[in-house]
């Protein structure tokens, strides 16, 4: 397929671009950016006046439950999830059943998302075999299968011996450690953040210091094997510090956020709502305030979803037993475009965050609209409202915080690899 996309406002910060202009794609890689393009023979015309065209963005941190948890999501409708909130890739956890800590699960996941996807899917291999935090999984073997990085992600590595060896195994390699960055002696049997409305609510509390000490001994780590770390959903004030003190040393520290942890705090569990309870657990308003601080200075370095889709009937139960977690792939776009609005962020750095520096960090390849890179493009209306029905989610799960209420802004189309994988219809 070949498109001109017309008339847009493009914005890539990877090459300071920021001005109405036209772009053409022909055989799947962006070809040219100019004025006055003319269209390709056979191409299709996307008219994209009034809107913002942007390098496709990138999700680093989802789970698509494929395989073996498919009957909460799975590669087809976690990636049809992911082109109708704009995303263009994917990056998927390895917590599936099998774990994704060898080549037949990860080469099953390329492949299935290949024939069946939506998006590119970017597999991320287990630190430890089975996740069980006690030997180390063939890293070089899931990076020659095409691993983008190792996590446990869903349990810490609560071994610092064993934490030390696979970020020097992985520096060796050239693959990026993930940090599900938790101490679990400290979180215990809590439910939630631990503070004024767990104690109202008579629920047990996770401190903060939980993910702060975790967050500390990995940066540690880091800089003492002198080897890269990222971390993932940081939630609380305290490893915002962290992790900004770190980088002002040079440690090879970077980071993400989720838009639950900017948006929300821990009042949305009153009522006992389960569509609230995550992990880390939602913090409170002085940890919202230092996440968007981080956001806006540049110690968080990407906005991920973590998306974690779940059958109803394992978030319509008692608060303590439902599972964690949320769906995010349809509403991350408007969410941060509040950022914007709010002047957190510039347009160009929420792309930055969602698009170039999540490739970056995991040397995807993509984040850019230069000539003769892969033609993975976000077109966005950052003033179309909608409000989120969960009969309209393309996810098959709904348990997302926000169900009912007004968003503004959204993807009107998505394309990967010179395809229009999304188009919203009015």
């Amino acid at each position: 397929m070949n498109l001109l996309i017309k008339g847009g406002r493009v914005i890539d910060p990877s090459q300071g671009i920021d001005e109405v202009l036209d772009l053409v794609v022909e055989n799947g890689v962006v070809k040219e950016i100019g004025t006055g393009l003319a269209a390709p023979a056979g191409a299709e015309v996307v008219d994209a006046a009034g809107r913002y065209v942007v390098p496709g963005l990138i999700d680093m941190h989802v789970h698509l439950r494929d395989p073996g948890l498919e009957y909460k999501e799975d590669i087809v409708s976690g990636t049809k999830a992911a082109v109708a909130g704009g995303f263009t890739s994917v990056c998927c956890m390895p917590n599936t059943k099998p774990v994704i800590d060898n080549k037949a699960v990860a080469s099953y996941i390329i492949t299935k998302a290949k024939v069946e996807g939506c998006c590119n899917v970017f597999p991320i291999g287990s630190i430890t075999q089975g996740m069980a935090g006690e030997r180390l999984a063939e890293m070089g073997e899931l990076k020659e299968t095409g691993c983008v990085a190792v996590s446990d992600d869903g349990k810490p590595v609560a071994n610092a011996e064993l934490m030390r060896r696979a970020l020097e195994y992985a520096r060796g390699i050239g693959i990026m450690v993930i940090s599900h960055a938790e101490e679990p002696a400290l979180v215990g049997a809590g439910t939630m953040n631990e503070g004024y409305t767990s104690t109202e609510l008579g629920l047990k509390g996770i401190p903060r210091v939980a993910e702060d000490i975790a967050t500390a001994r990995d940066v540690m780590l880091a800089e003492y094997t002198n080897s890269p770390v990222h971390i993932a959903h940081v939630s609380t004030k305290g490893s915002v510090r962290l992790i900004r003190e770190a980088k002002a040393r040079g440690v090879k520290v970077t980071c993400e956020t989720a838009p639950h942890y900017f948006t929300l705090t821990d009042d949305a569990v009153r009522g006992y709502n389960t569509n609230a309870k995550m992990n880390p657990p939602l913090r409170e308003a002085d940890d919202v305030a230092a996440i968007k601080a981080g956001l806006a200075d540049g110690t968080i370095d990407c906005i991920a979803t973590d998306h974690a889709p779940h059958h109803l009937d394992e978030k319509d139960m008692e608060f303590n037993e439902a599972l964690n977690g949320i769906v995010g792939l349809e509403t991350s776009l408007p969410l941060s475009l509040q950022l914007v609005r709010d002047g957190v962020l510039t347009f160009q750095q929420m792309v930055e965050r969602m698009s170039c520096n999540p490739a970056n960090i995991l040397s995807l390849g993509r984040g850019s609209l230069k000539a003769g890179t892969p033609a993975d493009i976000t077109v966005i209306d950052p003033d179309a409202e909608w409000t989120v029905e969960p009969e309209k989610l393309a996810s098959k799960s709904k348990n997302s915080p926000w169900l009912g209420a007004k968003m503004k802004g959204c993807a009107v189309c998505t394309v990967v690899g010179g395809k229009i994988a999304f188009n919203r219809k009015a």
